[in-house]
């Protein structure tokens, strides 16, 4: 059973994390089922020093996931 309520939690603080780092930028934040994983795309294009910085910052382990239709993409795995 999928514990919606811990994925929210964690929702907000990746939230958290890009404000503070990149300011208001989320284009998706939402739960794959599929992928039994959180996906973040952002409005913007992250360099590969930025998409370091930022993967530190998360209190939850990260990987970069490319590029999407409107920014970079980010996968956490749970």
């Amino acid at each position: 059973m999928t514990d919606f309520d811990a994925i929210w939690r964690q929702q907000d603080e990746i939230r958290t994390v890009v404000n503070a780092v990149l300011g208001e930028c989320i284009w998706n934040l939402g739960y794959s089922e599929r992928r039994m994983a959180i996906e973040l795309e952002l409005t913007i294009r992250l360099d590969e020093d930025a998409v370091i910085n930022l993967s530190s910052q998360f209190p939850l382990p990260c990987d970069y996931d490319g590029e999407g239709t409107s920014g970079t993409k980010f996968v956490f795995y749970l």
